[in-house]
Order: structure tokens, then C-alpha cells, then sequence
């Protein structure tokens, strides 16, 4: 093959590079957009929210085993609906959690249960993990195929390794120091939560 046609190949080669990234980008970008009214439709105005206003969230398209995110405060808030399978591992794995009974971690007082929440279908909780502040990833599935051997379903830090049930408490012999932080919430109704508001506040527990 000459040089000139060795030259053209690779500007083809890299035209079509190229074209694909940018491809792949329309396509972010246009899904992006097509989810925003769906999401913004749970938020207050961005002044409310820099004040700290509560959020309602919708649950009752949210399926068993599903997790929600929304902002609060500037701070991710999981909603997670647990099955009836993740319920019965939460009350096996004592042992392997530095605080089962959230006596060292931050939550309200009307969620400091074994299953810390209001309603042990959902948790409610802020998804930040308490070492450095990375974002955990949701990984409910037991034995989870890119988790190490043993897993029983919760949250990992790809930043330093910490581990977290699915009720948020945290691992033994991790970096982080407490379980995730549960904000304050109550129901609105079967179907609705606020996020930021405690039961006192309005509403129901």
C-alpha cells in the first residue's frame, strides 16, 4: 500500500471515530432531555431548593428491588422499595455490621430500627458514603457478578472499598466510620414521599 493510501485510510479510519463519539453524544444527550419533565415534575423551584425545601417523591411506579435518586439540599437521596427477600437478610447480617443498631450513625429517631425506615418496604437515605464523600454504587442483587464472593446485596464505594447493607449500615473492617445518613421524611400518602420534612412537620409517619 503507497503512503498516500495508507494516509487515507486513516483519516477514514478516524473520520469514522469520530462520527460514532459524536453519534454516541446526540444520543446521551437527547435521552437526558427526555428525562428531565419526569424528574423536575418531584422538584421545587431552584430557590426552594437552595433553601432547603423538601421534595416529594413518587413511589408508586417504582418497582420491588428499584431505587429512586433525587436532590435534596444538594445531596443525592435514595429511595429504595426492598423486597421481602432483602428484608429477611437484613435481620441475618447482624454480625458483619460495626453498627447494626445505628447507635454511632445519623438518623432521625422514628428510623432507628433494624430496618431503618418508617415503612420497612422503602429505605430513604442519603447517598453519600460517610469515608471521603464519594457516591456508592446500588448493587442489590445477592452474589452480584462484579462483587466480591459472598455478597448479599447493599451499596459499594468504588472509591475505597466500604460496604453498606440495604438498610445503609455499614460493613465491618471499612474505611467509612457510620452508616449512610437517613434524612428526615414522612408519607404524604401510600404513594408519595417527602424528603426533608419530619412527620411532625405535616403529614403521616
Amino acid at each position: 500500500m503507497s503512503t498516500e493510501d495508507q494516509k487515507s485510510t486513516c483519516e477514514n479510519l478516524t473520520r469514522r471515530k469520530v462520527l460514532t463519539g459524536a453519534t454516541g453524544v446526540v444520543g446521551a444527550v437527547g435521552g437526558a432531555f427526555m428525562l428531565v419533565p419526569f424528574i423536575s415534575s418531584w422538584q421545587p423551584s431552584e430557590k426552594a431548593k437552595a433553601a432547603g425545601a423538601p421534595v416529594n417523591v413518587d413511589v408508586s411506579q417504582l418497582q420491588s428491588g428499584q431505587m429512586v435518586t433525587v436532590s435534596w439540599r444538594g445531596k443525592p437521596v435514595w429511595v429504595v422499595r426492598r423486597t421481602p427477600e432483602m428484608l429477611k437478610i437484613l435481620s441475618e447480617n447482624v454480625t458483619e455490621l460495626r453498627d447494626p443498631d445505628s447507635s454511632e450513625s445519623i438518623q432521625p429517631e422514628y428510623t432507628k430500627n433494624s430496618f431503618r425506615s418508617v415503612n420497612d418496604e422503602y429505605l430513604v437515605v442519603v447517598g453519600i458514603c460517610t469515608h471521603l464523600g464519594c457516591a456508592p454504587l446500588y448493587r442489590p442483587a445477592v452474589g452480584s457478578p462484579d462483587m466480591m464472593e459472598g455478597w448479599m446485596g447493599g451499596f459499594f464505594c468504588p472509591c475505597h472499598g466500604s460496604r453498606f447493607d440495604l438498610a445503609g449500615r455499614v460493613a465491618k473492617s471499612v474505611p467509612a466510620p457510620t452508616n449512610l445518613e437517613i434524612p428526615p421524611y414522612h408519607f404524604l400518602s401510600n404513594n408519595v414521599i417527602r424528603v426533608g420534612e419530619d412527620p411532625a412537620e405535616g403529614g403521616i409517619a
